[in-house]
């Protein structure tokens, strides 16, 4: 069985971790998953960078900036990869843009996550008819989930769509905004939670976007399996040392 489903069957308030591979350093990726588990996360999101990432706010374009100015491709990360699994026994996903993903080959792709123990990917502009037509086959023959975010104004109809092609969890975005905005929990936002958790999905869901301290996190979890921190992260290991900085950042929410 894949992680990520053995996780949502044992646990609940679940946490993940987004950070950008080769951020703050081309060789940081590895050590920030070490550091990460150790901590308390529960998924590692790892994102890989691209030039022009339209849904990430300027935290996030910073850092994968920084990090393809500093030499990061898919093929160096898969490289950096290549030992996760001697320490890293949690979850991981990969998230970025379609982009790199068609360069370096969809076949490819799903090929060497696997070889390195990835358990699934967020590319949130990989169309959903796309998938299902040209890519499901290869993404479920390689064991890897396909995560599809919905947001505010995703219909229903879409949404019991993503549900039937989903066999990890769905990635339920606070607003349509880029990413780094705090979470405004007010009477529509908490609407918007509440139906999505009255459909009652098969899949689990994830909420992300605007989760940076324990009490946005706390409050998606009373609507959905766990929430995602990305921007507030990505902040918090910008300086200084890792180990120290990983632990410090993790406190706040495994404390």
């Amino acid at each position: 069985m894949n992680r990520i489903k053995e996780l949502f069957e044992k646990k609940k308030n679940i946490l993940s971790i987004y950070y950008t591979a080769g951020y703050p350093n081309l060789g940081d990726t590895v050590q920030i998953a070490e550091a990460l588990e150790k901590s308390g996360a529960d998924i590692l999101e790892i994102g890989f960078p691209y030039s022009d990432p339209v849904a990430d706010g300027p935290v996030i374009q910073a850092s994968s900036k920084q990090s393809l100015d500093q030499g990061m491709t898919l093929k160096v990360l898969f490289e950096q990869l290549k030992d996760l699994r001697k320490n890293v026994t949690i979850p991981v996903l990969l998230m970025g843009y379609v982009n790199p993903v068609l360069q370096f080959g969809v076949e490819n792709f799903c090929k060497a996550c696997a070889e390195v123990g990835v358990d699934g990917c967020i590319v949130p502009d990989l169309p959903m008819v796309e998938y299902e037509e040209f890519y499901k086959d290869c993404f479920e023959s390689h064991n890897l989930c396909n995560i599809f975010l919905i947001t505010p104004q995703t219909a229903e109809e879409r949404i019991h769509k993503i549900d039937s092609l989903t066999n990890g969890f769905i990635y339920l975005l606070s607003s349509s905004a880029t990413t780094g905005k705090n979470l405004e929990v007010g009477n529509t936002t908490e609407d918007y939670f509440a139906r999505i958790k009255g459909l009652n999905l098969k899949n689990p869901t994830m909420i992300g976007f605007g989760i940076s301290d324990k009490q946005t996190f706390d409050k998606a979890c009373e609507y959905a399996n766990g929430a995602i921190i990305g921007t507030a992260f990505v902040k918090a290991i910008a300086d200084g040392n890792l180990e120290e900085s990983v632990e410090g950042f993790m406190k706040k929410f495994r404390g």
